[in-house]
């Protein structure tokens, strides 16, 4: 699927409420939502994987990925109305792709989280913790903990300890790409005008599985 089509059926999704600046509740565009599965499935194949989706909001990067082949797509969300979001935009995306995806609402780091999940790849644009420090850790955690063949973070650009974390857990790491993430003024502490921010797309892997040529060797 060419990225054109793929943002516009990723627009087509009912798009996240953004209530909570608390839990730092941005949404995804089409557009990025699109590049970033795509840069999934060129460097992984989603082809028949299972897919989870750490907090996932209205669902566009799991369902992104369900549209582009994976089998199975469990999305967790830590809000319950998002969820019911997630939840409306996976029934309609089922109707239309064969892919089967579950919504898990579960709040990481304060619910338990479920443990028995085998999948392939995790994805996830955590909470980047400037609203409370540290936010992303549990999600980040957990999603490490899961064990999958690779982990693609979507995270602030300026983020520094994404590395020295996957490492702890035996994972590598390399630079998928990076972009512009754009941050409608929802809450009070933002201006009237259209903010901008830098984001980063990091792929943990297993040593030895890199799938980005190195420059430098």
């Amino acid at each position: 699927m060419r990225p054109k089509h793929l943002a516009i059926e990723l627009s087509k999704l009912t798009p996240h409420p953004q209530h909570s600046a608390n839990l730092e509740q941005y949404a995804t565009e089409g557009d990025l939502a699109a590049f970033f599965a795509l840069a999934v499935d060129q460097l992984d194949s989603l082809n028949d994987k299972t897919i989870v989706d750490i907090g996932a909001g209205n669902g566009i990067l799991g369902i992104g990925c369900g549209i582009l082949g994976a089998s199975n797509v469990i999305l967790i969300e830590a809000d319950d109305d998002v969820a019911k979001v997630a939840i409306q935009n996976s029934a309609n995306v089922m109707a239309k792709y064969s892919v089967n995806i579950n919504t898990i609402n579960c709040m990481i780091g304060v619910d338990e989280p479920p443990k028995e999940i085998s999948c392939d790849i995790v994805i996830m644009n955590p909470p980047w913790g400037f609203q409370n420090s540290k936010a992303d850790r549990p999600l980040l955690e957990y999603g490490f903990e899961l064990q999958p063949k690779s982990m693609y973070v979507m995270h602030s650009a300026r983020a520094t300890h994404l590395e020295e974390l996957g490492k702890s857990y035996g994972y590598e790491n390399e630079i998928v790409f990076q972009s512009n993430f754009r941050l409608p003024p929802k809450y009070s502490h933002q201006s009237r005008k259209m903010g901008e921010t830098e984001v980063k797309c990091w792929r943990f892997h297993k040593p030895g599985d890199a799938q980005i040529p190195d420059l430098e060797d």
